[in-house]
């Protein structure tokens, strides 16, 4: 099995979980492989997301390791099977790596929140809106490059409408929806948009007003992607370095708790939609 060039965020997360039961178990790498069967370096590569593993082996190990978490073990079991590629694969090596781990989280949550203080979330931009925002890169991005971060942007949108399709939670921020990115129409259009996509039952849009005089994370653009065991979580804030992503307990414990609070001060999705339908208006 040739090893894996570039893991990604969730295999490196899998190996990850794999060394951490295996040191909660006392037992090193070479130890674990020898109870597998297995070469000396294989727990090694597994644990670095270079190599998968099948459900299997992962069932052996988690025996090997005295885990009795089954919950868990069904959870890393179904991120077993990593030579499977998913859509987004056919853009790596075309546009940042952190997008593709973006859509691959998105792709395997359970259910997703993300916080956007500056900007509409990217699961439900238009194909206009997303256009300008890529225009105002400096230094400028290539047209090519444009088209296929469009692309890939779009084609997110898909784990909202597919069968079944996940909840979602999308806190955003008044200064976002008053900014006319594209100009007037495009910034009508987008409202209009996110108005057609709030009322999905799987959907809660919530906006925070500009008169809230404060709220933890002010100011960042966030995603918080839950898994089948809240264990196995991701959060992902944005920087300007590209995407930042956290799967710590204690890490994950302070997000949803951050996330908590700017829900409490959030409008009613009832009121969200009354407030874009007037900024709209006003457009």
């Amino acid at each position: 099995m040739a090893p894996r060039p570039r893991p990604t965020i969730r295999q490196r997360r899998f190996g990850a979980e794999l060394r951490r039961l295996r040191e909660n178990a006392g037992l090193s790498a070479p130890v674990a492989a020898e109870r597998l069967g297995a070469d000396r370096t294989m727990i090694s590569n597994i644990e670095a997301g270079r190599f998968g593993i099948s459900e299997e082996r992962l069932r052996r190990l988690a025996s090997i390791y005295e885990c009795g978490d089954a919950r868990l073990i069904d959870a890393l079991a179904s991120m077993t099977g990593g030579r499977t590629k998913g859509w987004w694969d056919e853009y790596r090596g075309k546009i940042p790596p952190d997008f593709l781990d973006v859509a691959e989280l998105e792709h395997h949550a359970a259910a997703l929140t993300t916080l956007q203080t500056a900007h509409i979330p990217g699961l439900f931009q238009t194909e206009d809106h997303a256009r300008a925002l890529f225009r105002l890169f400096v230094p400028a991005l290539p047209r090519l490059e444009i088209e296929l971060r469009i692309a890939h942007r779009l084609a997110r949108h898909g784990v909202l409408t597919r069968t079944p399709a996940i909840p979602y939670v999308g806190m955003i921020h008044e200064a976002a929806l008053r900014m006319r990115v594209g100009g007037r129409p495009v910034a009508k259009a987008q409202l209009n948009r996110l108005l057609e996509e709030s009322v999905r039952p799987n959907v809660r849009l919530l906006v925070i007003p500009l008169t809230v005089e404060g709220f933890p994370m002010a100011g960042d653009t966030m995603m918080y992607a839950s898994a089948a065991n809240p264990y196995l979580d991701t959060a992902e804030v944005d920087s300007p370095i590209g995407a930042v992503f956290f799967d710590s307990p204690t890490q994950l414990a302070n997000f949803r708790h951050r996330l908590d609070a700017v829900e409490r001060v959030a409008l009613t999705p009832e009121r969200s939609r009354d407030l874009i339908l007037d900024i709209a208006g006003s457009l």
